[in-house]
């Protein structure tokens, strides 16, 4: 049974002034922390794409997509807002152990003790995709509905589809949520906070700028990179995980081709639908979660200091 365990020096204080666990629980918690913060950004961002095609299946004007999210929030303002919250929070486990886990693992295991670098972040990206795509699946199908029934989807309701045809659909836009992860990690886990210490080195040297306001420069700098790179990718993650669980999957190529035609349609604002909302949603969700992480690291970092498993360097 020993063995399950994780190995004692999981528990030791490194050079950074945290052990690996304590790592682990600050990333965890700055999850749950943006998790709950920006979910009224993010069912706002998926209803806008979501709705890029209307009754006939015929893709509409963005202004128009945005019209039918706007109706949507001011009919089940609490109901919109919240959609979704349930898997996400669980979610935070489920999604966030792997991802985090493989991240802040693979970085040990290459012996660096401080922030992980980009071969870290694309090994979790790929190895944490199959645990990471149900929960995205089920927070997806949990709003795809609301614009018709007024309420979300149950989630048992959509476990006994998705039972039905062998739990296939939870998998469906693993491949663009790869790229997606891949950006997200890339970018958020490892370029915002090398951002942030450079915003602190050089402006901060300069000014009175404290932790949060950096973060949060940091944030709205690698936002917009993070937006671009994402938005289409999110947009494909739309259209696979959006249609009804009892239908065909749509594959990659599909989608991808469904997009095309909005392009033909809209220009470049077909494929680039709820970028605003996507950038806005960027910026909250990464200061809101290096700030959530930032707080725990301190607060296990003093009390390591306080009970002499620490020693800050002079």
């Amino acid at each position: 049974m020993s063995s399950f365990l994780p190995d004692k020096s999981y528990f030791e204080v490194k050079k950074n002034g945290l052990s690996p666990f304590q790592n682990m629980v600050a990333y965890l918690g700055g999850s749950a922390f943006q998790t709950v913060g920006d979910n009224p950004v993010t069912a706002y961002r998926q209803f806008v794409q979501q709705f890029a095609k209307d009754a006939n299946n015929m893709a509409v004007d963005p202004k128009v997509a945005r019209q039918e999210a706007n109706a949507v929030f001011k009919k089940n303002p609490i109901a919109a807002s919240m959609s979704g919250l349930w898997p996400r929070l669980i979610g935070v486990l489920f999604k966030r152990v792997p991802k985090f886990g493989i991240l802040l693992g693979y970085a040990t295991l290459t012996g660096d003790s401080g922030d992980p670098g980009f071969a870290a972040a694309t090994a979790a990206s790929i190895l944490s995709a199959p645990f990471i795509n149900p929960v995205r699946m089920i927070e997806k199908q949990q709003r795809a509905f609301i614009k018709t029934t007024g309420v979300e989807k149950p989630v048992m309701e959509i476990f006994r589809e998705s039972a039905a045809k062998n739990f296939k659909p939870l998998f469906r836009g693993t491949v663009p949520l790869m790229g997606h992860s891949l950006a997200s990690a890339t970018l958020g886990l490892v370029g915002q906070p090398r951002l942030q210490k450079w915003v602190q080195k050089e402006v901060g040297a300069h000014s009175n700028l404290g932790g949060s306001l950096t973060n949060f420069i940091a944030s709205a700098a690698v936002s917009p990179i993070y937006v671009i790179v994402t938005n289409p990718l999110s947009r494909l993650e739309v259209i696979m995980q959006t249609n009804s669980i009892k239908g065909s999957s749509i594959s990659v190529t599909s989608a991808v081709k469904e997009m095309m035609v909005d392009m033909n349609a809209f220009g470049i604002r077909g494929i680039f639908r709820g970028q605003g909302i996507g950038l806005l949603k960027a910026i909250v969700s990464l200061s809101l979660f290096h700030e959530g992480r930032m707080f725990l690291a301190r607060q296990f970092k003093n009390h390591n200091i306080s009970n002499g498993s620490f020693v800050p360097p002079k």
